[in-house]
């Protein structure tokens, strides 16, 4: 099984959607608590929707049970971006909502995980993938960016 991520920020949406369709995912899966901000640009929820469709013929699907809580957000950003302690509360919450249990894996096989953030290193949207991979196994993680 293939995982990809890929984030939105810093990327044209020729160069985001060149990418999602070149990869051949089969679905978007937007693990985003926030998805309709207008900051969002092309990404908001309905567009992105939309755009998936008719560009890359894909499905999309928002699954905010993979995004971190608002008081985890919240307390990462009132801690200067404290990233380990972001990491070790955002696993146990995957942990504590059991999602290698409870998300099908038929919704994740070749599908890509979208979020905000620019690069994977620092975006939550790795530990899913991760966390699933270690949890599954033979789950094959691909960044897109």
């Amino acid at each position: 099984m293939k995982i990809f991520t890929i984030g939105f920020t810093r990327k044209s949406a020729r160069e985001f959607f060149g990418l999602i369709r070149d990869s051949q995912a089969r679905r978007l899966v937007d693990v985003r608590l926030h998805n309709v901000s207008q900051l969002a640009g092309f990404a908001k929820k309905d567009d992105l929707a939309w755009f998936v469709r008719e560009i890359c013929g894909i499905d999309y699907v928002h699954l905010p049970e993979l995004a971190p809580t608002e008081e985890i957000l919240e307390a990462y950003r009132k801690n200067k971006r404290d990233w380990k302690t972001f990491e070790a509360r955002f696993l146990a919450l995957m942990k504590a909502r059991k999602i290698e249990e409870t998300v099908p894996k038929k919704v994740l096989a070749e599908g890509c995980l979208v979020c905000s953030e620019d690069k994977p290193e620092h975006c939550h949207r790795r530990f899913v993938a991760e966390y699933l991979q270690a949890h599954w196994g033979n789950v094959e993680i691909i960044h897109l960016g």
